[in-house]
């Protein structure tokens, strides 16, 4: 029903600053939640923001306030993931979500990640 494609990773030094898309294709209705997740080597796959599709209302992990932005362009069919002050603790392959428009609360939709690597 939704496909997304992430883009933007790749590699930066501590400290720097990226930018992830993910550009959503198919039905999206104007109240679909969209997340941003991560999983770094060895590790489970975890939450890092979300935001309200009609809204634009946000929600963040503690180990990102303050460092990353979620935001939308409706227009455009996107969401943003802006990454500033960036760890080596950060390293991971981003993956875009979708809340399911079928079962309410979960994720439905997921893009196929793009990695973010941050060096010293």
């Amino acid at each position: 029903q939704v496909q997304l494609v992430e883009s933007g990773g790749g590699l930066v030094q501590t400290g720097g600053s990226l930018r992830l898309s993910c550009a959503a294709s198919g039905r999206t209705f104007s109240n679909v939640v969209m997340g941003w997740f991560r999983q770094a080597p060895g590790k489970e796959r975890e939450f890092v923001a979300r935001i309200n599709w009609s809204g634009g209302s946000t929600y963040g992990a503690d180990s990102v306030k303050g460092r990353f932005t979620i935001s939308r362009d409706n227009a455009k069919n996107t969401v943003y993931l802006q990454m500033n002050s960036l760890k080596a603790e950060d390293t991971a392959v981003y993956y875009c979500a979708a809340h399911s428009t079928l079962v309410p609360g979960t994720w439905g939709s997921w893009g196929q990640g793009t990695q973010v690597t941050v060096s010293s």
